[in-house]
């Protein structure tokens, strides 16, 4: 992501150097994107905005460096999957600086903002200033931004993200363990042509990162726990042969779903869209 970032900035005409600890990978980041690259302290002193793009679980030891080296006034934002620490974490070190949390919902591969989503998690009125100038900004370039703090952010990525990532990992366990996945292929429907992509695609991100989300949500297990409830609630009715109980809870979860989404009878062409 902070790749992409770097080519979206330098695209919008705005001056681009680049910090990061493997120098190999620094420099060869530097010549695909036409940037320059600086030790860390020295692209700190020099810069009017910082975006930092890192690991969760580097992320303290990465501001603290920073702040020997930052400035009253200078921007600072975060782009990580979580929010409430990192938060927490800037406004501890990074006094008299202008901080903002922000989460892009999508990742390097978008070809552009057009159609995405941000959320920012502004904490006071300063930050909520911000907040609102930034906001213009991207949305001019189609993208769209939903504002919240950073413990409702947290709360609500557990479903947005932790719950779907859960699912497709034990999906593929699952589906790898019951074995002829060819086969299954070569006769699916669109169900499981998208979970199996689902499964796929989740396995061929980055393991660090999806292990550091889900130990950094809080309430995650919770969230998890809960699925395995629900789990073995409908297996007993599979392994009980209580299909009127099977149908009957099938359609009161329709009913609900009806209710909190007026656009859900299109679900299902959704779903060969999406195959599509």
């Amino acid at each position: 992501m902070g790749r992409w970032l770097a080519r979206f900035l330098k695209q919008e005409n705005i001056e681009v150097t680049l910090a990061g600890r493997n120098l190999q990978k620094l420099e060869d980041a530097a010549r695909e994107l036409g940037c320059r690259s600086a030790p860390l302290e020295e692209a700190v002193k020099q810069a009017e905005a910082i975006i930092i793009s890192v690991p969760i679980g580097n992320f303290e030891a990465v501001v603290r460096r920073m702040a020997l080296h930052t400035r009253p006034g200078q921007y600072v934002f975060d782009i990580t999957s979580v929010k409430q620490r990192p938060v927490e974490i800037m406004h501890t070190y990074l006094s008299g600086c202008r901080i903002l949390g922000t989460h892009p919902m999508f990742g390097p591969g978008a070809a552009s903002l057009q159609g995405q989503r941000f959320v920012f998690t502004p904490v006071g009125d300063a930050e909520e200033s911000l907040t609102a100038q930034l906001r213009r900004l991207i949305e001019s370039r189609g993208a769209r931004v939903t504002v919240m703090s950073p413990a409702r952010h947290d709360q609500l990525m557990g479903m947005v993200l932790g719950l779907p990532h859960f699912i497709a990992l034990v999906s593929a366990d699952t589906l790898l363990s019951l074995g002829s996945l060819k086969e299954a292929g070569e006769i699916s429907g669109t169900s499981f042509r998208l979970l199996l992509t689902l499964a796929k695609a989740v396995l061929s991100e980055d393991p660090d990162f999806y292990s550091s989300l889900q130990m950094s949500l809080p309430d995650m297990a919770s969230t998890e726990e809960l699925f395995r409830e629900k789990t073995d609630l409908w297996l007993k009715l599979v392994r009980e042969h209580d299909g009127e109980n099977f149908a009957q809870r099938m359609r009161y979860l329709r009913e609900q779903f009806e209710r909190e989404d007026p656009d859900f009878s299109s679900a299902y062409k959704n779903l060969y869209r999406l195959a599509d």
